[in-house]
């Protein structure tokens, strides 16, 4: 029986299930541990088969504000004009909505002050659910920190079947994508990993988490669900970069968007 990583145990009672209604199948299962070392796999690290993910959205969600930025356009109403499908547009505009997006032209110039605030949007689509997102940060220009005050992500899966539990799932893939964002980070040298600790893994701290996350539904009842457990995740990356460029004028290409990377970026600009 093939499966995934954890899948294989939700996949085998659902393949018990397809037996018959009984309470008990008896089943005789036999397990295989198969591994393989490929090292010239690339794309990924989430969707190693796709080659799609938070990695590739947040290079092209950060391509499209510059070209945003290089039209001279506000970067909602610049993605409006180049999205055809009605749902991809509905995501986007919900977004900005919800959020209160004040269109202006996308800034090229750092704001003054030591403590700088700016917002972004990113959008993605994931084997048929889309979602956009709104990120509000602030950035301290000594420290380098980032904080992500707040989110607000428009949602649309389809068919909502639990809307409260829909909504905690978001909530979820905020906090663990601002993690990946600002924290996350697998060092290694020559010759191994070295990230094998909470202090050289950091992750995301209830002092760094943000004050609000807003979320709005799109419901579709005439269409299937079509999943909700990472599309909203791959989003947070490029939102979270757009709006540093919002705040400070400077392009991030590399994430973890830690301190040291913040005020690097700040000093060659």
């Amino acid at each position: 029986m093939g499966s995934q990583g954890p899948g294989v145990r939700a996949s085998r009672p659902r393949c018990a299930r397809c037996l018959g209604k009984s309470d008990r199948v008896r089943v005789r299962l036999q397990g295989l541990l198969a591994q393989e070392h490929r090292h010239e796999r690339i794309g990924s690290a989430r969707q190693p088969r796709r080659h799609v993910g938070p990695q590739i959205q947040f290079g092209s969600e950060q391509f499209i504000d510059e070209l945003a930025v290089a039209a001279g356009e506000d970067p909602v109403a610049f993605r409006l004009r180049y999205v055809t499908a009605p749902r991809d547009a509905a995501v986007i505009k919900a977004a900005a909505e919800k959020a209160r997006w004040q269109p202006r032209q996308a800034t090229r110039a750092a704001r003054s002050g030591d403590i700088v605030s700016g917002r972004g949007i990113a959008y993605a689509q994931r084997n048929g659910t889309l979602v956009a997102v709104v990120a509000e940060i602030e950035v301290e220009r000594k420290s380098g920190r980032i904080w992500g005050r707040k989110f607000t992500v428009a949602h649309d899966c389809g068919l909502i079947v639990n809307p409260q539990g829909l909504r905690d799932t978001i909530e979820g893939n905020v906090v663990q994508g601002l993690s990946r964002t600002l924290f996350e980070e697998v060092r290694f040298d020559r010759e191994k990993v070295t990230s094998i600790d909470w202090m050289s893994y950091p992750i995301l701290e209830i002092r760094d988490a943000p004050e609000a996350i807003e979320v709005v539904l799109i419901n579709h009842p005439e269409i299937a669900p079509t999943g909700a457990g990472e599309p909203s995740i791959r989003v947070i990356p490029a939102a979270v970069a757009n709006a540093f460029f919002d705040a400070t004028g400077v392009r991030l290409r590399r994430v973890p968007l830690t301190p040291e990377r913040v005020r690097t970026a700040l000093a060659r600009a």
